[in-house]
């Protein structure tokens, strides 16, 4: 595994994020499927195994909660003690919601342009 490239797919567990696993895993990359609920991600690796053709060597699971700081760390952590580093990283997790900070927003000279118009 140390010279194989090495991917993480974010909200893999279904659709979009478990095709790009099935596709990545079949051209020998390395794919750590991640997922916030660890039983539907395993339940996503075993059928990638099982049903897919996906060498066990070439997928593993990992739990992941983008919205949470320590989530991220535990990944990262796992990535570099486990591959040593990260080739391919897919952003497919997709959630509702995001913090804005308004002081900065209206402070932006495009925002002050907006208001104007």
């Amino acid at each position: 595994m140390a010279n194989s490239r090495c991917a993480v797919v974010t909200g893999a567990n279904r659709g979009l994020g478990f095709a790009i696993c099935r596709q990545l895993a079949a051209s020998g990359v390395v794919v750590v499927l991640t997922a916030r609920d660890e039983n539907r991600g395993i339940q996503a690796v075993d059928d990638l195994k099982s049903n897919h053709g996906v060498s066990p060597d070439n997928i593993v699971y990992h739990q992941l909660d983008v919205t949470d700081s320590s989530s991220i760390s535990s990944l990262a952590d796992f990535i570099k003690t486990q591959f040593g580093k990260l080739d391919i990283l897919v952003n497919n997790a997709f959630f509702i919601g995001c913090i804005v900070n308004e002081a900065i927003v209206t402070s932006t000279p495009i925002a002050q342009v907006v208001s104007k118009s």
